[in-house]
């Protein structure tokens, strides 16, 4: 099964049939195919609202959400580009603030499969060629992109004048397509990483970053002088302290902003990136007022996400449940951080087989009540005895998520994590899908 194959709308599920069909061409890097099928398209990335452009190996979506809600408090009408989606292929697309329709999904599908029917386009690259055509004609005050893998071969970076860059955390993650050898980029995987996410950079725009260990820095400073971009790093360029409030400043002043309603400290570090590129860039204004609004109205599911009472969550009454679609390194330090003042929890897992299996556990060590490992619906995942080095409780095995849920033993809590197909699946089966 793919994870975009699946619509209750019978034109959406043809053309998602077609995009089942398609798959990342052996070999193939770069940009030339997106843009050849754009042009036949009549060039739609040329013909967008101010671009909110944001890459990173981990909080990227989380930004761009904090971006949407600032601009809408702001009361401008907003497109977005996010993924993965975790239920419906709908959710990649949000039109001026709503999620796109089935029957305008269908025919920029439609519209952008059969332009490059002789191209042997990527999944990918058609989902960005229709985004960008439902973009370019329904007007709109900005849009807010996020990148894919990478950045300097994403589909996404066609787009020439973008109004602000932003980079969230850098992390080793995909690393089959973000490592692979090639003469004049840095050898060093992290340095690597961070070449590749600053690629997102254009001459003279504003690429407004995080801060990252010495090796990553020199790779984004490096790319950046390149590109011929101006960088603004936090820690030089903006500061931001998280306490009881965002304690943000830059040289155009100091703002005490609220904490986001998402768990987790590094939700307020993603606000205050959103924020950073807010205040670094000239296409559109953005209050303090509406800054504020739309950090705490943020929401984004499956981070750190307490799940409602619903049909999974009767299994395993009066617990706290938490899904998160966490995979790597990063987020399992994130998702440690979060847990560190509650009680343990029982794990419930389920990690593709190109991940790291140690992402999660390792960082959880004693805090895993028990772990129980559930395959990734659709996708091959991980055995069971992939994760036994990594932790410190016995690990068992289920079904799915249900079974899991059914046989906890008594007491504590529940982190759902591992993939965000899980996390999907979890939303689908529980009620809660992503409007």
């Amino acid at each position: 099964m793919k994870d975009f194959a699946i619509s209750g709308h019978p034109a959406v599920q043809a053309q998602l049939d077609r995009l089942g069909a398609l798959s990342v061409p052996q070999g193939r890097l770069g940009l030339d195919t997106i843009r050849t099928l754009l042009a036949r398209l009549d060039h739609p990335e040329r013909r967008l609202p101010p671009v909110f452009h944001v890459a990173g190996t981990n909080g990227k979506g989380s930004t761009c959400t904090y971006l949407r809600f600032m601009l809408e408090a702001q009361g401008l009408t907003v497109h977005t580009a996010t993924k993965p989606h975790l239920v419906r292929y709908n959710e990649r697309i949000r039109l001026a603030g709503r999620l796109i329709s089935d029957d305008l999904l269908a025919s920029l599908l439609a519209e952008a499969l059969d332009a490059g029917e002789d191209l042997a386009p990527s999944f990918f690259e058609v989902t960005t060629a229709a985004m960008f055509l439902g973009f370019a004609r329904v007007p709109a005050d900005a849009c807010v992109i996020e990148t894919g893998l990478g950045g300097r071969f994403d589909a996404t970076n066609v787009v020439d004048a973008p109004s602000v860059c932003g980079i969230a955390t850098l992390g080793i993650d995909h690393e089959a397509f973000l490592l692979i050898p090639e003469a004049g980029v840095p050898p060093e995987p992290l340095a690597r990483i961070a070449f590749e996410k600053t690629c997102i950079a254009k001459p003279g725009v504003a690429l407004v970053t995080q801060a990252y260990p010495d090796l990553a820095a020199r790779a984004v400073a490096d790319t950046a002088a390149a590109i011929g971009a101006r960088l603004i790093t936090r820690g030089r360029d903006w500061h931001a302290e998280v306490g009881a409030t965002i304690a943000y400043r830059d040289a155009q002043g100091s703002l005490d902003l609220p904490l986001p309603a998402l768990p987790g400290l590094h939700q307020a570090e993603n606000a205050a990136l959103a924020v950073a590129m807010l205040r670094h860039q000239t296409a559109v204004t953005v209050s303090s007022a509406a800054m504020a609004a739309g950090i705490t109205a943020a929401r984004w599911p499956a981070r750190l996400q307490k799940l409602d009472h619903g049909p999974l969550t009767a299994l395993a009454p009066g617990r706290t449940i938490w899904l998160d679609g966490g995979h790597n390194p990063d987020a399992g330090l994130a998702i440690a951080r979060h847990l560190a003042d509650k009680p343990p929890v029982h794990v419930i897992m389920g990690m593709l087989a190109n991940k790291d299996p140690a992402a999660i556990l390792a960082p959880l060590g004693q805090h895993a009540l028990s772990v129980t490992i559930v395959p990734a619906p659709g996708h091959d995942a991980h055995a069971p005895t992939a994760f036994a080095p990594f932790s410190a409780t016995p690990i068992s095995s289920a079904p799915d998520v249900a079974a899991a849920l059914a046989a906890l033993p008594a007491g504590g809590d529940v982190l759902i994590t591992g993939s965000l197909y899980l996390a999907g699946d979890v939303l689908r089966r529980n009620g809660e899908i992503p409007d």
